[in-house]
């Protein structure tokens, strides 16, 4: 189902993002008394009914909101999935730099598992099928290809942005701050 309104940012009290949420939820919450503090324009009005005065009710949904409550933990692991893999890469071939959709990336490994390498997030990068099939069953040294990117882990910061294609710029502002910086 294609996405209507933009999502809002859910966050802890202490400035931890935690998860997307529709506006309908976020409004919720509001109503609720479960939103601590909130921030930024989303741009989305939700009205309800009409009073006796002829009055229509409306709540504005900011773009960020901070829940009271945080029974879960959200410092956990990220989740290594091939999706999030090729969103961490932006859909690219970390050996070519051409950007592709997903049924054309493969996941590399840097140090093949055959010959010990993990199938983690630090040891695996996108490549098309092309540049996969060239560097076979050896390091990128071994085959001369340079990678185009350093892998990493996401934290939680970069994971949420990777899981939303249309972040308001107020959502991008506060996620960019916790952004690791991975320039030399």
């Amino acid at each position: 189902m294609p996405q209507t309104s933009p999502l809002i940012l859910k966050i802890t009290r202490s400035g931890q993002p935690q998860t997307w949420v529709t506006s309908e939820r976020a409004a919720i919450d509001l109503c609720c008394g479960k939103v601590a503090w909130s921030f930024g324009v989303s741009g989305i009005t939700l009205r309800g009914g009409v009073n006796a005065l002829g009055v229509r009710s409306e709540l504005r949904i900011p773009s960020i909101i901070a829940t009271r409550n945080e029974s879960r933990c959200y410092h956990e692991s990220i989740p290594f999935t091939r999706h999030n893999l090729f969103a961490r890469d932006r859909w690219t071939c970390m050996y070519c730099g051409q950007g592709l959709p997903l049924a054309k990336l493969t996941v590399d490994h840097i140090l093949p598992t055959s010959r010990g390498g993990r199938h983690v997030w630090q040891n695996t990068i996108s490549a098309c099928f092309a540049c996969n099939h060239r560097k076979a069953d050896r390091t990128p040294e071994e085959a001369n290809m340079a990678l185009l990117g350093v892998p990493y882990i996401p934290n939680r910061f970069e994971y949420l942005y990777l899981k939303n294609r249309h972040i308001l710029a107020d959502q991008m502002d506060f996620l960019a701050k916790g952004f690791r910086n991975l320039r030399p």
